[in-house]
């Protein structure tokens, strides 16, 4: 969208910043998602009470009439429509804003690829192969907001990521809403995971960098996906597993596709074969008719898997979803307890596998540096996503640097440059 605005004569500023337009790409994921969103866009008009506020992304695809009453949205656009921004800022005036926000939503037909020329960092950058959403799971309204699953053309994302190798990206990230679902025209062998593919034509393209996935299914923990992420250096032994629970039962209940069993044997089969693979996870507290015994089964699998990263999300009902509807809901006090005690777990997780990077080599993508005047410091991450700091000046300007690992200070590896760079 950034690219689209600029290539139409507007500049990018810093959000703190004055503008004439602002454009919140929005997450509707949970109810705290949509306050954050209304929050954002009264930031918006205090810089600016003048500006047009555009909303865009999953909560308007979802909710726009609720997008368009928040006072001071100008447009709302969905998801069909938000890499087409420009022709519509164009179409509002500057400085009038108008007395009722324009609503241009259609159904979900899937976006056209357009090949991105960079990203602000740059030493990371996304690709995303897939999108959409073929799964109904009882908690979730993204198969609304993103439509069905489909996939991009396999010529352009080996084009994309060419483009941004012979850019200097050191690490490519490689994205979809269920990217294990994605599919390639023409792939005929039914035993084999399309992505897995796509992913060895990826790592075959000539330059220095790292491949790293975005976020997985256990269901797509497939043996031939695992065999190529451990074939080659390239790939990051870093997942991000999608779990959401440990059990069962409240799996079955999610309308997820595989049981605790199943997940802890992929789980399990990626640790054994991926060396020094680092976990993260999806995992939600307080599903509806989780009983202590299902939460424990959760917090069995985040401690036996040594997740060190879990993202921990409170359920949410949302209107509308199945889940929603269950009497049995958890009470939010206790969904909260629970949402802690997950988060205390993989804290525990975190800092022993922190310390255990001791003395140990690596890596680092450098990510950002600290001004010269405070400590000529520089922050990264290692491939398997463990943060880093390193304090030396001499090669700050780096986009990748080998270091090695001397202490941890609080939750991050404090490292120096390694003697041989």
């Amino acid at each position: 969208m950034a690219q689209d605005l600029e290539r139409d004569q507007w500049s990018l500023v810093d959000p703190t910043e004055f503008a004439d337009v602002y454009v919140i790409n929005s997450c509707t994921v949970t109810a705290e998602a949509d306050r954050q969103t209304r929050q954002a866009v009264r930031r918006a008009l205090r810089q600016n009470p003048k500006a047009h506020v555009i909303v865009t992304g999953c909560y308007a695809q979802n909710q726009a009439d609720a997008c368009a009453e928040i006072p001071g949205v100008s447009l709302v656009l969905g998801n069909d429509h938000k890499f087409a921004v420009a022709k519509f800022v164009r179409n509002l005036k500057k400085s009038v804003q108008v007395p009722e926000a324009v609503i241009q939503i259609d159904r979900l037909t899937g976006l056209p690829p357009a090949l991105l020329e960079g990203f602000e960092s740059r030493s990371r950058a996304f690709v995303q192969v897939q999108q959409g959403c073929d799964q109904s799971c009882t908690f979730c309204v993204i198969h609304r907001a993103r439509g069905q699953s489909w996939s991009f053309d396999e010529a352009h994302i080996l084009r994309q990521v060419r483009n941004f190798v012979s850019g200097g990206f050191s690490e490519v990230v490689i994205c979809g809403v269920d990217l294990g679902s994605y599919e390639s025209p023409g792939f005929e062998d039914g035993s084999q995971l399309p992505l897995a593919s796509l992913l060895k034509k990826i790592a075959d393209i000539p330059g220095a960098f790292r491949i790293r996935l975005s976020s997985v299914d256990p269901l797509h923990l497939t043996d031939d996906l695992v065999a190529v992420l451990s074939d080659s250096e390239r790939f990051c032994p870093y997942l991000h597993v999608s779990i959401q629970s440990g059990s069962t039962l409240i799996l079955k209940r999610m309308k997820r596709r595989y049981d605790r069993e199943f997940l802890i044997d992929r789980l399990e089969s990626a640790r054994q074969h991926i060396n020094g693979l680092v976990l993260g996870a999806d995992v939600m507290a307080g599903f509806p008719t989780e009983s202590e015994q299902d939460f424990a089964d959760t917090v069995d699998v985040i401690d036996r898997a040594q997740v060190i990263y879990p993202h921990v999300f409170s359920f949410s009902a949302r209107p509308g979803t199945p889940a929603a509807r269950i009497p049995r809901q958890v009470p939010k006090e206790e969904r909260r307890r629970r949402a802690a005690t997950l988060r205390a777990v993989g804290e525990a997780n975190r800092r022993l596998a922190l310390r255990r990077m001791i003395g140990s080599v690596g890596r680092l993508i450098v990510e950002r540096v600290d001004v010269p005047a405070k400590s000529n410091a520089y922050h990264g991450r290692l491939a398997n996503y463990m943060p880093v700091r390193v304090v030396d000046p001499e090669n700050a300007s780096e986009n990748e640097v080998g270091v090695e690992i001397q202490r941890v200070n609080e939750e991050v590896l404090v490292a120096r440059v390694s003697p041989s760079e």
